[in-house]
């Protein structure tokens, strides 16, 4: 008996797993000849290789102010120095390994939260399903910014793990609501019920047949949960509630703000931290957009389609001109 079970529950998985395998190699493959995605991954991976080899590629110890203070751009500075006579571009590498640090361990504990409150009581349903989605509106009622900025100055000795649970944990709430319309919308489908059949438990159908048919869905919300960790790390050091003694890129602008880069015109001490962020988001949106449009079939426009319509476009106005 014990090996028809075990037969009965190898058929549909087995059955189910080649399409959604085959789907997600496509997706691989546009992905890869996406032009968005490549150059958002290229930024991507380049700010990631900083973070790994900072301690190599840092020519200088960011905290040391062994150096003439407000000196601009040169072949000894890269990036100038601060009004104490740091290294710019030693704080940009120290940083960018903090800030992205916080960012990913910020959206993986929300993400956890968003998938715990939102996807396994929309799959349970029932009382459950009802008393979590209120707790999730009770959250997104309350502003996320003043929310955080309260919890970080009720910790009165800030570090990078207090700043990614602080984040953590008041950011999940949107993208648990998120989840959990899509967990709805698949909770009944036949799939899922022969996976339920087969006896499967209910983290397993979860994670091994929901959760792939919401890929793309979970991947962006895993993106952008990064980057909100970031800025939300970038403002709490902005308005100096976090670890001002670490070296990230808000502190980097919260001191170039407090030190009068401005009025002295060091714009090197204040543009590098601004310009991280906006690159490192620049690189998460566009491979968001990307994503977008490999799986959504509505956004996807076949070359040589496009080729054609500019060449017919073109022998329209040709015609035009010669009358």
């Amino acid at each position: 008996m014990a090996n028809v079970t075990h037969g009965a529950s190898a058929g549909p998985s087995a059955a189910a797993n080649p399409p959604m395998r085959h789907t997600q190699l496509a997706w691989v493959r546009r992905l890869g000849k996406n032009r968005k995605a490549r150059v958002g991954l290229g930024i991507f991976a380049a700010f990631v290789l900083i973070a790994v080899l900072a301690p190599a590629i840092a020519r200088y110890n960011p905290g040391s102010t062994n150096f003439p203070p407000l000196a601009p751009p040169s072949a000894q500075h890269w990036f100038g120095t601060t009004g104490l006579g740091q290294d710019v571009y030693a704080q940009f590498v120290w940083g960018t390994r903090s800030s992205l640090l916080v960012g990913f361990g910020a959206s993986v504990i929300s993400t956890v939260l968003a998938v715990v409150i939102g996807m396994y009581p929309a799959y349970r349903g029932g009382w459950l399903d009802n008393v979590m989605a209120t707790f999730t509106n009770i959250f997104l009622v309350i502003p996320g910014l003043p929310l955080m900025i309260v919890a970080a100055a009720y910790v009165h000795q800030s570090n990078t793990l207090t700043l990614m649970l602080i984040i953590g944990l008041t950011g999940w709430a949107g993208r648990a609501r998120v989840l959990r319309s899509q967990t709805l919308t698949l909770a009944h489908r036949e799939f899922v019920w022969a996976a339920r059949l087969t006896g499967a438990s209910d983290w397993r159908v979860l994670v091994r047949e929901i959760l792939p048919n919401m890929l793309s869905l979970f991947v962006a919300s895993l993106m952008y949960g990064i980057l909100g960790a970031i800025l939300a790390e970038a403002g709490l050091e902005f308005l100096g509630l976090g670890n001002l003694t670490q070296v990230s890129w808000g502190s980097m602008l919260y001191w170039a703000s407090n030190g009068g880069a401005e009025l002295n015109g060091a714009w090197w001490w204040l543009l590098p931290g601004g310009l991280a962020i906006a690159l490192f988001g620049t690189s998460l949106a566009l491979m968001n957009f990307a994503l977008d449009e490999v799986t959504n079939p509505r956004l996807r426009q076949p070359a040589s389609r496009s080729g054609e319509r500019l060449a017919r476009a073109w022998q329209v106005m040709k015609g035009d001109i010669g009358q």
